[in-house]
């Protein structure tokens, strides 16, 4: 006989590793995108060691890239509003890692979109706990090794953009959330979220469409109003 809390520990391993692999491979764009903006590739390796954020990472070296040193206070701020929803990962993850500062200093640095959402797409607290970790630390790895990868081929490879890696991190998200979108609520939620943020990128600074669309998300859920319908439609 099976034992469930061993195939949930599976699947949670299987999930992160295979988010992993597709988000590192997004790395190598990184890596070439950052040296072609004018970073050196330590600075380069360095950004990806530290900061560990995609989004604020690709936010930096875009304002960099379109106006170079000059434009690093925008950069920053652009990436600094970006990792702005890691807090808010970072509550919803508190409990799912368990007390003692050790362990949650170490969980800060792996709190990332993926990490959360492999987590979160778990159904026991141990598989929860197991996606964490396994998503975190294999992507901190592959992210890092596919920068530098990118780094140094970034003249050999050409657009990185050109062989598609932007969309594989995309994928694998999309196939996290498929399952979850069950109810209105959860598709009013998601597509509310997503408008907003399509509306508002060309229009605003890097990390403040992301901030207005999660604010959306919050007041859409908060109020629950295609859940309340279909409670009111159910048969009793």
């Amino acid at each position: 006989m099976t034992n469930e809390p061993d195939v949930e520990a599976r699947r949670a391993r299987r999930q992160g590793l295979a988010v992993a692999l597709a988000t590192s491979a997004y790395g190598i764009s990184f890596g070439a995108l950052a040296v072609a903006a004018g970073l050196d590739v330590w600075q380069t390796c360095v950004l990806s060691l530290v900061m560990f954020t995609g989004g604020s990472q690709f936010a930096f070296i875009g304002v960099m890239a379109s106006g170079g040193a000059a434009a690093a206070p925008v950069a920053i701020a652009s990436a600094a509003l970006l990792g702005v929803r890691n807090v808010a990962y970072g509550m919803r993850m508190s409990p799912v890692i368990g007390r003692g500062w050790p362990k949650r200093v170490a969980a800060a640095h792996f709190t990332i979109d993926e990490s959360t959402a492999v987590s979160l797409a778990q159904t026991s607290p141990r598989a929860r706990t197991l996606g964490f970790w396994v998503t975190g630390i294999a992507i901190y790895i592959g992210w890092n090794a596919t920068t530098l990868a990118g780094a140094l081929l970034g003249d050999v490879l050409g657009d990185p953009r050109a062989y598609g890696l932007d969309a594989a991190a995309a994928a694998a998200f999309l196939a996290l959330l498929w399952p979850r979108l069950r109810s209105r609520q959860a598709i009013a939620v998601g597509a509310a979220a997503a408008v907003v943020a399509a509306c508002l990128t060309p229009w605003l600074m890097p990390g403040v469409p992301v901030l207005i669309a999660a604010f959306v998300a919050v007041v859409v859920g908060w109020f629950n109003w295609f859940g309340r319908r279909e409670h009111e439609e159910a048969p009793v």
